[in-house]
């Protein structure tokens, strides 16, 4: 179910992908034409046409004999562009008047912006030079004035020609791009699915299962991606230096995470202890009910969760009850000075035989444990199944067997007070009995 998830959120984020690159090789209108709508007159047959500043219609041309007004002003309003994608803050524009060709010219930085014609005075019924040094305030306010709404929209106008060509020149790279990711993503879902069958044959638990399906789908993907960049033509030094000191200020920042996901992933691997087996960590003791690259989770006897980052369980001293199936379990019982020890014996090893869950193979056995004033105090080893449960059971189910047997031979088990010791015989002879 996750996997299909995943996969139907790939095949997502490819139709996004298809759906802007649409979008950006839509045509746009070209940013030196008027913002507003211009009437159903041809070119030539159009007397006036506008010059724009940040798409803002400033003032208007005529034509001339050897151009129209529209192709006039396109030109104007190309050099006006180009001059306020150089700068945000221009020179003023000043005005040249040459006499000798009865013509004035608005310079910027001796760059010419527009020439004024005696035609144009004519026009406009004025001179020449009036109405150069007219159109050449009206350009300065225009460029001086801050307008946000025009500047943005001009600006993303240009910005989406520039996607647009960039799209239109880079297509063939983008589609081999598309389809090395395409690719990717289905053999990195067969790799995985392979792995995992693999795993699951081999490794017989769940969670390194996973584990090393993860880390073969992430390294089809990883190599896919790579090829894929460089089909776009990335320039790999400087991605791989890009990398580098990324991946140093994630790993200062984020170092006590990643030291968990490490431990985890040598846990994985090393296996120490597997799911369902029963170990102790530090104060806790349990049953591992899952292993994850962050953090384990043991289930106490009590019915508790504990979740134990990685880390700390690395670092710890861990205690495998369960890594033999078999264990080692003991009793002790005091009985009578005057026991017949032989015997007695012998009847607890039978008793423990008998006990379902007592290994017979190596076979129980009973040993004098201690000596004190009042008992001998009786020590019943014998292997039960490692599991918590089995071994508490059969433990207690032995501890009755005995008491039976004690029972049954006629001897009370007993217990030695608490403050009673041996004390040692001292050198010193002792006295002579009384003479009756």
């Amino acid at each position: 179910m996750a996997l299909g998830r995943q996969n139907h959120r790939r095949l997502w984020l490819l139709a996004l992908g298809l759906g802007l690159a649409l979008i950006f090789s839509w045509p746009v209108p070209h940013a030196g034409l008027p913002a507003f709508a211009q009437t159903a007159v041809e070119p030539a047959e159009q007397f006036f046409a506008d010059v724009l500043v940040q798409g803002q219609p400033v003032l208007q041309v005529g034509g001339l004999p050897d151009v129209s007004a529209v192709e006039r002003a396109g030109q104007i309003n190309r050099r006006i562009a180009a001059l306020l994608n150089q700068t945000d803050n221009p020179d003023p524009i000043t005005v040249n008047v040459d006499g000798d060709r009865d013509l004035a010219t608005l310079q910027v930085n001796q760059r010419v912006i527009m020439t004024v014609t005696e035609q144009d005075a004519l026009d406009f019924d004025t001179d020449m030079a009036t109405l150069a040094q007219r159109w050449a305030d009206l350009l300065n306010q225009a460029m001086a004035r801050t307008n946000l709404a025009a500047a943005v929209s001009y600006r993303i106008r240009g910005t989406s020609q520039q996607m647009v060509r960039n799209t239109l020149d880079n297509l063939p790279a983008l589609l081999g791009a598309l389809v090395v990711l395409v690719l990717t993503w289905l053999l990195a879902a067969v790799v995985r699915h392979a792995v995992l069958v693999w795993a699951s044959k081999t490794e017989g638990d769940r969670t390194t299962e996973e584990l090393i399906s993860r880390l073969c789908y992430g390294g089809v993907w990883t190599l896919g991606s790579v090829v894929a960049l460089g089909v776009m033509g990335l320039n790999f030094a400087a991605l791989l230096g890009t990398l580098g000191l990324t991946s140093v200020a994630i790993g200062f920042s984020l170092r006590d995470v990643l030291s968990n996901y490490i431990s985890g992933v040598i846990l994985l691997a090393t296996r120490p202890f597997r799911i369902g087996d029963q170990i102790v960590i530090n104060n806790f003791e349990g049953t591992v009910t899952q292993i994850q690259l962050r953090a384990t989770t043991v289930q106490t006897y009590d019915g508790r969760l504990v979740y134990i980052p990685n880390q700390e369980v690395f670092q710890s001293s861990i205690t495998n009850n369960t890594a033999s199936p078999v264990r080692l379990s003991s009793v002790t019982v005091g009985i009578d000075h005057n026991a017949d020890l032989p015997d007695l014996f012998n009847r607890i090893q039978q008793q423990m035989k008998q006990v379902e869950g007592v290994e017979l193979d190596p076979e129980p056995i009973v040993l004098v444990r201690e000596l004190t004033p009042s008992t001998v105090n009786l020590e019943a080893q014998f292997w039960v199944n490692s599991r918590k449960q089995s071994f508490l059971q059969v433990t207690s189910q032995v501890l009755a067997a005995i008491k039976l047997t004690l029972q049954d031979a006629q001897f009370a088990e007993t217990n030695a007070p608490e403050d009673m010791a041996i004390e040692p015989l001292s050198n010193e002879p002792l006295p002579n009995p009384p003479i009756p």
